[in-house]
């Protein structure tokens, strides 16, 4: 039957004849297979003929009426002379013509044209492309293709440029392509600027170089906030000491024709004058220092005179208040009550800026006034208006001095009670108090040429102080005395004294 007409067939030499007409095609298709495998030959031989090598291809195995074919598998070729490599064909023989066939390929991978196959591992993540008929082997899409790829290097920056019109976000009046694009400056507004500004008027309290600041505010300014700057300035000094006010001035007139103009300086306290009643509410005495910074302005030649000569007809037209009125008024009497040379102390003598023998004269002034008043409360104001806590032992040193040279219990006593005073309300440090002391020890040797009873004095205005409870321990133990000088005919025996005595302690 059907296999023994197969097999027969197979031996005749591969020729097929054509089916009676009346067999059953399913006998026909298995007649048309057995006679294509018996033709095919292995995958090294010549393609031409039903033999290889002596050897005949066994025929498929048949299983329940069925033959069982072998997967096809894919394998390439290359001719002797270096051509172009060729596929077989589905049947799995050889194109006619070709030269030996290559190996076969590894997990779907064909292998170089070399011969060489790539192992399994190096292949896995490798991002080389599999095929070698076409290309150069390069990545992908340039390395910007793939799964889990973030893309090209540098297309991040062209997302905006490159829009997808489908994407339903897109907007098409927002992505016109004729758009002007123009520098836009964003204008701060006065409260911005007053953050940026005070620091560095802040840090220029610090080290007092108005360069700097004509520099810091270069950086940060614009035309408009240019009449803001005097505001500014005196605003923050108003909540500071008489020190930073004078620095303020000095400010003030270093940055007149280099950041900000005379127009300028006028706005600007034009806008001191509308705010007065908010800075009242922070500074009582506001009218008054805005009226000395007027003042010094006008004698630093930054604003002219006549804005704060103003008559009290103007001054209604100006519809200002009590406390502006109150401040020109301050102003004009400060300008033409004296020389205006006398506007350079302004706000006093005082600061560490001051040299020190200023410093010195202030607090003998000091002194001198508190002996005729004996206001104790006044005393400490001025000395804390001269802001120089690090040289307070020149009061005491001057106190002990003032009171030697009178030669009267009254000036002790008062000298004494001042000390007393500063020291309880530690306007006067213990070292302080302790270095002034030592310091008039250690030049009682020359107070003693002007003041004979310079010994005996300190001695009486040691010992009231040491009652009064503000004396150390060491300041006690330090108190020089000067003994009496002794003669020969008072019975010592004959001998000679040596020219100089040493002082006991």
């Amino acid at each position: 039957m059907e296999v023994e007409s197969n097999n027969k067939r197979a031996t005749n030499g591969g020729r097929h004849s054509t089916p009676p007409a009346e067999s059953d095609s399913k006998e026909s298709s298995v007649e048309r297979e057995l006679n294509g495998e018996i033709q095919a030959v292995e995958l090294n031989g010549s393609g031409g003929g039903g033999h290889s090598n002596g050897h005949i291809k066994k025929p498929l195995p048949i299983e329940d009426g069925r033959i069982k074919r072998k997967a096809k598998r894919l394998i390439q070729r290359q001719n002797s002379s270096g051509g172009s490599p060729n596929q077989t064909n589905g049947n799995g023989a050889a194109a006619a013509g070709g030269a030996s066939a290559m190996p076969l390929a590894i997990n779907g991978i064909l292998p170089s044209p070399g011969g060489y196959v790539v192992p399994h591992r190096r292949w896995k993540n490798s991002r080389r492309s599999r095929n070698l008929n076409r290309g150069r082997g390069l990545p992908k899409k340039g390395g910007g293709g793939g799964k889990g790829v973030w893309g090209l290097p540098g297309s991040e920056a062209l997302a905006e440029v490159y829009e997808d019109e489908n994407d339903p976000n897109y907007d098409s009046e927002c992505n016109d392509r004729n758009v002007e694009l123009r520098e836009v400056i964003t204008e701060v507004t006065p409260e911005e600027f007053f953050k940026l500004a005070e620091p560095i008027v802040l840090e220029y309290y610090e080290h007092g170089d108005p360069h700097e600041v004509a520099l810091s505010f270069d950086e940060i300014l614009q035309g408009p906030m240019r009449e803001h700057i005097t505001s500014i300035l005196v605003e923050i000094a108003m909540d500071h000491k008489d020190s930073q006010r004078e620095m303020t001035s000095v400010l003030i007139s270093d940055l007149y024709g280099r950041v900000i103009t005379g127009k300028d300086i006028e706005k600007g306290f034009n806008m001191l004058l509308a705010n007065l009643p908010d800075l009242v509410l922070d500074t009582p005495e506001a009218p008054i220092m805005l009226g000395n910074f007027m003042a010094r302005a006008v004698a630093d030649d930054c604003i002219p005179p006549k804005f704060v000569a103003k008559s009290v007809e103007e001054l209604k037209l100006l519809e200002l208040g009590e406390h502006a009125e109150q401040a020109l008024r301050r102003a004009d009497s400060l300008i033409y009550k004296q020389v205006w040379a006398h506007l350079d102390n302004v706000w006093g003598m005082g600061g560490p800026l001051r040299p020190v023998k200023t410093i010195t004269k202030q607090m003998e002034l000091l002194l001198k006034e508190y002996l005729s008043s004996r206001d104790v409360a006044e005393a400490q104001r001025c000395l804390r208006a001269l802001e120089v806590p690090h040289y307070h032992h020149e009061l005491v040193y001057e106190a002990i001095v003032m009171t030697l040279e009178s030669l009267s219990q009254t000036t002790e006593e008062a000298m004494c009670e001042l000390l007393k005073q500063l020291d309880l309300t530690c306007l006067v440090l213990p070292a302080g108090m302790e270095q002034g002391f030592l310091r008039a020890f250690e030049d009682m040797a020359d107070i003693v040429l002007d003041v004979p009873l310079a010994y005996i004095i300190l001695d009486r205005f040691v010992e009231r102080c040491n009652r009064a409870g503000f004396l150390t321990d060491k300041i006690i133990n330090n108190v020089p005395s000067r003994g009496r000088k002794r003669f020969v005919s008072e019975g010592d025996g004959g001998h000679v004294k040596p020219a100089s005595l040493p002082m006991r302690d």
